[in-house]
């Protein structure tokens, strides 16, 4: 499966905004985008007129990016998207955000999805006590994510429950004392990431 071995600073910069792909570096002063936004290359401060197309293309691929989906998957959850009933670019968020691994994201007990990603695919979680290792695993409302017993003592998890200082959004339920959540309801658009336009996205695949 292919899988972007590069820099994410570069993706940050190339699409113009903070994606935290880098976890906490992203809120220090050595984040590459706060020390140069311009875009990567040699070519990056020149300044281009976008057109329709050009932005559509951008706002598809930041959603992408922010989230750690590959083209053909992202086209794939469109599609599903655009198959239900309801707004199609609030769905595919909803979609987005109820994967395993961004509801680890969303619990604190990661840094960035990179890193969420990757504790998933270790098989550290189990979801309604079954062990999981799917990062790409869709949750629904009822369903309880937790750190597998016997791996509740390893670094990263004694770590991540001290320094919890994210807000868990209201359609997570976090439970105090314990490495678990379980999704209260499916999330609203206002509960989810306000800084994307979906809708452009819509636009895109609409051409």
């Amino acid at each position: 499966m292919g899988r972007y071995t590069e820099s994410v600073c570069r993706i940050c910069r190339r699409e113009g905004a903070k994606l935290f792909l880098k976890g906490t570096r992203c809120y220090s002063k050595k984040c590459s985008f706060e020390r140069r936004p311009t875009p990567p290359g040699q070519h990056g401060v020149r300044r281009r007129k976008v057109g329709e197309y050009g932005l559509q293309l951008r706002e598809k691929q930041k959603v992408r990016r922010t989230y750690g989906v590959l083209e053909r998957q992202f086209r794939n959850y469109f599609n599903e998207a655009e198959s239900r009933p309801g707004v199609t670019g609030e769905s595919l968020l909803r979609s987005l955000e109820l994967r395993l691994d961004n509801v680890v994201y969303r619990m604190g007990l990661a840094s960035s999805r990179p890193q969420a990603r990757q504790l998933v695919a270790h098989g550290h979680f189990a979801v309604n006590g079954r062990a999981t290792n799917v990062p790409s695993y869709r949750l629904k409302p009822g369903d309880r994510v937790t750190v597998r017993e016997s791996h509740r003592t390893r670094d990263p998890f004694k770590a991540a429950a001290q320094n919890r200082t994210s807000q868990p959004p209201e359609w997570l339920s976090i439970e105090p004392g314990n490495l678990g959540a379980s999704i209260a309801a499916l999330p609203r658009r206002d509960q989810m990431p306000l800084d994307l336009n979906e809708q452009l996205v819509v636009e895109y695949y609409s051409r």
